[in-house]
């Protein structure tokens, strides 16, 4: 038995190299950086317009606060407090402009190569009882873009004619075909459709007034301002009930109950604009505004959720904060004390933390901006993302 085992030849363990390392295929290492475009663009929903929103807004805060429009010298020497904007940088507010202009710009090249090469994720979001009124948000961002514009597209100019008619055209079609499903087929009925989003549509037709009334076209700044506050008043009626549709939206989603006041800030804004003064029914809307925002800061706990990660619709805080920091701006120019002025440096400085903070957050977590949990992407699934 001994003589045996000592014949077996020893054990050896070979391996071969071809299969531990495999070779690299060309083929398969492009994929992933062909699929990293079309993942981006499928992604890209309308909702990161809001970020265009922001910036605009914060640009136009600061044209209006550098120049402001009240005609009444005496009222001017009696408020010190509204001359200390006039002392801020015309190179920052150009820089915020320019910076405003090329972000939109991008984001809108961006959003048009998914139109062509992601056209049914465009059109589920069309579908989509939230995603759909984005669509009015890059309208609504070159409106305020054009507000806020340096002398160069002054009002009363053709150019600001001609890109009023550009960007508010598409408004006015986007106004027809969902506004006039509401009451005319039983694809979205108001009491399921509506959610607070809804009131992004309302907001670029009241910027639109605001900016016919600038150029003194009052029959169209009317025209759209009654529009707007027409479904305004039915649309808030509707959140204010609480129905069964209204209560469908995602928790991640609730930065955007900020746009309850942002609402009537810009309508006091557009109505004093077309009536030429700051009178009673802009102030009403304006106290309108202040009281929805003191009834959501009062309950922060709304939004401990939607805080706990980082996601583009922490920008639905900046915007609405600017309105309201805009139409507390007109406030206290029409206003005579120190009453009105002190608040309107306490909204305008709340607005400008906050505009600055998202900023900080947005350059620190860029990557995680394209989320693929993101709420708005649940209408529709797209096997190449």
């Amino acid at each position: 038995m001994s003589s045996r085992s000592e014949r077996q030849p020893p054990i050896q363990l070979v391996i071969d190299s071809s299969t531990a390392a495999p070779k690299s295929n060309p083929s398969r290492s492009s994929a992933p950086s062909k699929r990293s475009l079309s993942s981006i663009l499928a992604r890209l929903h309308a909702g990161y317009f809001r970020i265009t929103l922001s910036l605009g807004a914060q640009a136009l805060l600061w044209k209006s606060l550098r120049q402001p429009t009240s005609t009444d010298d005496d009222h001017d020497l009696n408020s010190p407090l509204l001359k200390i904007f006039t002392f801020l940088p015309s190179s920052a507010y150009l820089l915020l402009w320019c910076i405003s202009l090329s972000i939109l710009i991008s984001l809108s090249f961006f959003y048009l190569l998914r139109c062509c090469f992601h056209f049914h994720l465009v059109k589920a979001e069309f579908m989509h009882h939230v995603g759909v009124n984005y669509l009015f948000a890059p309208w609504t961002s070159y409106l305020i873009l054009l507000q806020s514009a340096p002398v160069l597209i002054a009002p009363k100019t053709v150019s600001y004619l001609v890109l009023w008619w550009l960007f508010a055209f598409p408004i006015m079609a986007l106004d027809v075909m969902i506004y006039g499903q509401w009451f005319t087929t039983e694809r979205r009925f108001l009491s399921m459709a509506a959610n607070p989003t809804s009131q992004i549509s309302l907001l670029g037709n009241l910027v639109g007034a605001w900016a016919a009334a600038e150029m003194e076209w009052k029959e169209s700044a009317v025209c759209m301002f009654s529009l707007g506050m027409a479904h305004y008043l039915v649309l808030f009626v509707t959140l204010y009930q609480r129905l069964s549709g209204s209560n469908r939206l995602p928790a991640m989603l609730r930065p955007v109950f900020f746009l309850f006041f942002a609402v009537p800030s810009m309508a006091s804004l557009a109505w004093s604009s077309i009536s030429g003064s700051y009178d009673a029914a802009s102030k009403m809307l304006f106290f309108l505004s202040l009281f929805l925002f003191t009834s959501l800061a009062c309950r922060p706990n709304l939004f401990k959720k939607s805080m706990r990660k980082f996601n583009v619709a922490w920008w639905a805080y900046s915007f609405p904060l600017t309105f309201l920091a805009l139409a507390a701006a007109q406030y206290a120019q029409e206003v005579e004390g120190h009453a009105a002025p002190i608040l309107m440096i306490a909204l305008s400085g709340l607005s400008f933390l906050v505009f600055l903070g998202l900023m900080l957050f947005t350059v620190l977590n860029v990557t995680k901006l394209l989320r693929e949990n993101d709420p708005i992407l649940s209408f529709a699934k797209d096997p190449t993302a």
